[in-house]
């Protein structure tokens, strides 16, 4: 009885396969090379015509994007800014009752962006600048025009430092800037209506009251001078007249003193109130306003050649093993007989 004998396992039908497929990539080598050539060139192509063209009309326009940088304040040493605008309004314990938590920590900077994504912001930005036309937008004008804003504009806070930035891309690097320079002015107009910082608005009340008692005394020595003229002239033709007359003096020097009295101490309040200010951080600080960038932000033209470059490769070797299948297929009588049934 022969001893059967136990071929040793080996890698040869591996070796042979990939053998195939090498000998097909050569089969293969200039439709692989021919199309991987020419989408580099092409590319290449595309990318310096690009860079010839202007801008409005160029198929990749250089972009840009200038960025403003805002420090919001989030201290919560008595509480957050907001819950404590709440809660002096009384309306923090409703919201407690309603189940609406206050929110705390860092409720400034979620306020920041919350509101650079409201349609009120977006808004002001479309109807400012007249994005409408100038992104030639037909259908659903308002809806479009929010959802093209947001594409480019972003906002975003650093949790570490609690700085805000505010970027807007465009392809005309004067017309970003004053986008963005506009969305400075218009956040830090918001803080200041939403009043989170007490001391703006304590500061600004002071100035309007100290404006207004300054015209008021001026009015009052203006009208103390004309009494005092007609008391010059009319001693002697109406004696009776002259002690109301002086009565009508004594009260306006009283009230010039009243009023003398209030501006000084408003003033002092107002010195006083600035020299808090300096040692306490404001709730919205502008640290750098936007610039008109000289340097692009893209599109990187290198990275899309290198890319497009790959892509054009890997779908060549791809059609050639798809080319290799086919003339398998139509030399083997029995798969052509399956795609026949």
């Amino acid at each position: 009885m022969e001893e059967e004998r136990i071929v040793p396992s080996s890698d040869t039908d591996d070796e042979i396969s990939l053998l195939d497929l090498l000998a097909v990539l050569w089969h293969r080598k200039w439709l692989i090379l021919g199309i991987t050539v020419a989408a580099m060139i092409a590319v290449v192509a595309v990318s310096v015509i690009s860079l010839v063209q202007p801008p409005e009309s160029s198929i990749l326009p250089n972009k840009y994007t200038p960025q403003a940088l805002m420090l919001i304040n989030d201290s919560s040493s008595s509480g957050s800014s907001l819950s404590s605008v709440l809660n002096s309004s009384g309306l923090g314990s409703l919201a407690s009752l309603a189940g609406v938590s206050v929110p705390t920590g860092s409720s400034n900077s979620a306020l920041a962006v919350y509101l650079c994504s409201t349609n009120s912001f977006l808004d002001a930005v479309v109807d400012k600048f007249d994005l409408i036309n100038r992104y030639e937008i037909e259908k659903n004008p308002r809806a479009n025009s929010r959802k093209a804003l947001k594409e480019v504009l972003t906002a975003s806070v650093d949790e570490d430092t609690g700085v805000l930035s505010v970027s807007f891309t465009d392809i005309d690097p004067v017309f970003a800037r004053d986008v963005v320079d506009f969305c400075v002015d218009y956040l830090e107009q918001r803080f200041l209506e939403l009043g989170l910082d007490q001391n703006l608005i304590e500061k600004k009340n002071l100035e309007e009251n100290i404006e207004t008692a300054y015209n008021e005394i001026l009015r009052l020595q203006k009208e103390s001078q004309q009494l005092d003229q007609s008391v010059a002239y009319g001693y002697g033709s109406s004696a009776a007249s002259i002690p109301s007359i002086i009565l009508d003096a004594s009260m306006l020097e009283l009230e010039l003193q009243a009023q003398q009295t209030i501006y000084t101490q408003l003033k002092a309040q107002l010195e006083l109130l600035k020299v808090s200010m300096a040692s306490e951080k404001p709730v919205f600080q502008v640290l750098e306003r936007p610039e008109v960038p000289d340097m692009k932000s893209g599109p990187s033209r290198g990275m899309l050649c290198i890319i497009v470059t790959f892509a054009a490769g890997f779908f060549s070797v791809f059609l050639a093993f798809f080319l290799n299948a086919l003339d398998n297929i139509k030399k083997d009588p029995e798969a052509i007989k399956k795609f026949k049934k």
